[in-house]
């Protein structure tokens, strides 16, 4: 539907509600001025305002396991204490000058990435904390149905001590193709790179690969931009670079508008030398932006065998940087469609949702009924339009994902191996025990003048208020191409303030296990349990010539009269990376017609009826 449309419709019923108290002395109420504030907070931010009428579509009642399995094919059971993790995330606390809006200053940072850091076949998991002197964590998968914290040992742990910063997320990749993932760890502050050595210890590389001193980053990714067999490193900022958030000189470090904001943190793009060394080259290739990044994810979606950048921002439009051969990107949000409209862009992840081998992107924002409603976009490539003539149209309504509350980090999956990519989605902002909300007072400063916004002083004291917290998760079920949200059915039922998801074969069964990492809360594991007449296949790739992880390889595998196209992804989503090997859900299909690879260097692979219910590890020939 028509956003614009809809936002018309919904004035002209306040208006009409509004003339009908023109002669009440006591029409301006309290609660009126709330609500025309937050009219104003809607419009001014680019969205419309919608009232508590608005339908919306709950997910289903919680079913037993038994009866989600009939029904839908799958449920989760959430195991994480029984598997050994105990983690809970601490926030980071920032200058005291902050202290009134602590909460939604320091809202970030709870983050997971998925790594088989010691190549045993298992995939382990990496957890990023924030809080002042706290210890992330890296779970060394036991084989056993059990994970041990390995970071302490390992050298990753110690990572939030005074004057570095607070962790804000992490990613793995291969730098030097030496058969081991490397660990990039971004924060509010310095960038660390460490080298793995061969799954027994981390060395810290940091200063050899020539990384900056500080950056307030929100967002990391692998990717071999130029395909020389490399891995490089893209990172963005969120608040603006020179800003050191636990000593700050002044106040006004906010975002200057909630709809158009570009005084944030900066693009950097680190080409890989093959030396152990990086070279900043992002001016040089034309990319250049001080938007506040969220999200960031890359694959090649013109068709060049180049990987384009797609960025969710906060505060203001997205970004589309098409690649041209691995040396000059340029923007192409507007033209694309994705860069539109202003919104709150908070993660970026790719999926085939009709099986017709292209991508759609899914971008979470934010909606709260009665009050918000910017609405997530799933935008879907036109037709017969590809390479430069590539546009895109957001159906994100009418299938069924637009509303995920305050929305965070989304993955695509096939989570009931069925043949069709679902979709699992994180929510939540600032819970609270307190019943009073923040709201009024936050769409006050969103419809204040630009000197007002910018300056945190000028921002209300929260005082233990909430804002968009107790959210429940959304899991989109597929039906061909029509989503479905069954998150309570099939057993996803926390109501934490979520950042983080990612999706993987924690227990090599041939299914997609789902793991949250919540602000200011646990890290959830929730085991998936599939229907056993459904089929899978499974594939894991090393490049040759291309980089040793195959990052940016695109895979194509044709089955049942159905084509669906995957790529290994060096990080995607919010803060996430999830395990590179590619699931494939086969339904009821016994046999698999091909396989199509395109790796990063260019080179194409077929392999004919590879075998289901099984693991595919590929060699670049």
């Amino acid at each position: 539907m028509d956003l614009n449309r809809r936002g018309r419709r919904a004035k002209i019923a306040y208006g009409a509600k509004a003339l009908s108290h023109k002669a009440d002395p006591n029409f301006m109420t309290p609660r009126i001025k709330q609500t025309l504030f937050l009219v104003l907070f809607a419009a001014l931010i680019g969205s419309v305002f919608v009232f508590r009428a608005l339908r919306t579509t709950p997910a289903r009642d919680t079913l037993s396991p038994e009866s989600a399995l009939e029904r839908y094919g799958f449920h989760f059971r959430e195991v994480a204490k029984s598997c050994g993790i105990d983690f809970v995330h601490q926030g980071p606390v920032l200058d005291a000058q902050l202290e009134h809006i602590m909460p939604i200053a320091a809202a970030m940072g709870a983050s997971v990435s998925v790594v088989d850091f010691d190549r045993d076949g298992w995939a382990d998991l990496y957890v990023v904390n924030s809080g002042p002197g706290s210890k992330n964590r890296l779970y060394r998968n036991k084989r056993d149905g059990t994970f041990e914290d390995v970071a302490e040992s390992m050298g990753v742990a110690d990572l939030n001590r005074a004057g570095d910063g607070a962790c804000m997320g992490a990613v793995w990749g291969d730098y030097d193709n030496d058969g081991f993932d490397d660990l990039f760890v971004y924060r509010w502050g310095k960038p660390e790179l460490f080298h793995n050595d061969a799954g027994k210890g981390f060395t810290r590389v940091s200063a050899k690969a020539g990384l900056p001193g500080w950056i307030n980053a929100g967002c990391a990714i692998w990717v071999d931009f130029d395909a020389d067999g490399h891995l490089d490193i893209f990172l963005a900022g969120y608040w603006a670079d020179d800003l050191d958030l636990w000593n700050l000189k002044s106040t006004k470090i906010m975002p200057e508008s909630f709809q158009f904001a570009d005084n944030g943190g900066r693009r950097y793009l680190f080409h890989n030398n093959g030396d152990g060394s990086f070279e900043e080259v992002s001016a040089k290739v034309g990319i250049a932006s001080t938007r506040w990044n969220l999200a960031v994810a890359a694959t090649d979606l013109r068709g060049t065998g180049f990987p384009d950048l797609v960025l969710a921002n906060d505060y203001g439009v997205n970004e589309f940087f098409a690649n041209h051969g691995g040396k000059r990107f340029d923007e192409i949000g507007k033209e694309s469609g994705i860069g539109e409209r202003s919104k709150s862009g908070m993660s970026v992840s790719f999926g085939d949702i009709y099986n017709q081998g292209r991508f759609s992107i899914y971008v979470t924002n934010i909606s709260e009924p009665g009050i918000l409603l910017q609405g997530n976009n799933l935008w879907v490539p036109v037709r017969n339009r590809s390479g430069d003539e590539l546009r895109y149209e957001n159906r994100a309504d009418s299938l069924g994902v637009e509303i995920g509350g305050w929305s965070w980090g989304a993955q695509f999956g096939d989570l009931n191996n069925d043949g069709d990519q679902d979709l699992l989605l994180t929510n939540g902002y600032v819970s609270s025990d307190a019943d009073a909300t923040y709201w009024y007072d936050y769409s006050r400063i969103a419809g204040a003048h630009r000197n007002i916004i910018i300056d945190a002083a000028n921002w209300p004291a929260m005082k233990g208020r909430g804002l968009a917290g107790r959210q429940q998760k959304c899991l989109w079920i597929n039906r061909a191409g029509k989503f479905d949200d069954i998150a309570k059915a099939v057993g996803v039922t926390d109501t934490y303030d979520g950042r983080a998801v990612v999706l993987v074969d924690l227990w090599n069964r041939g299914v997609l296990d789902a793991v949250f990492a919540n602000q200011n809360g646990p890290l959830l594991v929730y085991k998936n349990t599939v229907k056993a007449e459904n089929g899978w296949v499974q594939f894991e790739l090393e490049g040759k010539k291309s980089n040793k992880n195959a990052i940016g390889a695109q895979v194509k595998l044709f089955w049942d009269g159905k084509v669906q196209l995957q790529e290994v992804s060096g990080g995607n989503g919010y803060a996430s990376q999830n395990q590179r090997r590619l699931h494939y859900g086969l339904g009821g299909a016994t046999q698999i017609d091909r396989v199509e690879i395109r790796w990063p260097s260019g080179q194409t692979q077929t392999i004919t009826h590879p075998d289901p219910k099984k693991l595919h590890r590929v060699t670049e020939p």
